[in-house]
């Protein structure tokens, strides 16, 4: 799972979510409500946080299984903790190699013909990386 610095920073650039079940997220609510509910990470599951398309966004239903008494949020509440392969089908095309090195993994991609390498420990925050890179390119 990637660091929620990465998820914010990755939502601020741009990236879109479309809640499907299993998608992890965090809360990024008001400064008035308390951090440790922004810490704890959700799953969006038929049986307890449901993803509701409406005309006017999308809206994540919590149905009563959860510790404390929440109806719903908005998409633009939350932060989208994505998996590793998600990260890797987000950078579609441009993706090139996945490495394993002696103390990180190295993601290679190709932006406008431009071989790039992104290393961390965990693979997940190099594929965030690398699309971070892409969206911050694309604008």
């Amino acid at each position: 799972m990637i660091s929620r610095e990465l998820a914010v920073a990755l939502k601020q650039a741009g990236l879109a979510w479309h809640p499907e079940s299993g998608d992890r997220f965090q809360l990024d609510l008001p400064d008035d409500v308390e951090a440790e509910i922004e810490a704890d990470v959700f799953t969006v599951s038929e049986m307890t946080i449901e993803s509701h398309r409406t005309p006017s966004g999308t809206i994540l239903g919590f149905n009563g299984t959860t510790e404390w008494a929440l109806d719903s949020v908005t998409v633009g509440d939350a932060v989208w903790l994505p998996r590793e392969d998600q990260l890797r089908e987000l950078l579609r095309s441009t993706f090139r190699a996945l490495r394993r090195l002696a103390d990180a993994f190295e993601v290679e991609v190709e932006i406008a013909g431009e071989p790039m390498r992104f290393e961390h420990p965990d693979p997940a925050e190099a594929y965030g990386l690398a699309l971070l890179e892409l969206i911050g390119r694309s604008r």
